[in-house]
């Protein structure tokens, strides 16, 4: 969950999970939204799918790159369990 928190601490990462929320993208579609550098944008991808929050596919020469949506809401529960919430609530 270590990394998870260090991964969503950063705003470009939270804004490229936001875009992942609409669908699977490629790493240069992703881009696209932002004026910081691909190999940036490739270092932020790198942090997310070492968390498991995003896994990619080899589609051709391109990489696509989806929610984890299983981890994402592991994630939560994890959250609202130290905050003393319900896991009913997710």
């Amino acid at each position: 969950m270590q990394q998870a928190f260090k991964a969503l601490a950063n705003s470009t990462r939270r804004e490229i999970l936001r875009l992942l929320q609409e669908g699977d993208m490629s790493a240069g579609d992703i881009a696209a939204h932002f004026t910081i550098s691909k190999p940036s944008i490739s270092h932020h991808l790198s942090v997310l799918k070492a968390a498991g929050l995003v896994s990619a596919e080899r589609r051709g020469q391109e990489l696509i790159y989806s929610l984890n949506a299983t981890v994402i809401q592991e994630f939560l529960a994890g959250l609202l369990s130290l905050l003393g919430e319900d896991d009913d609530a997710l």
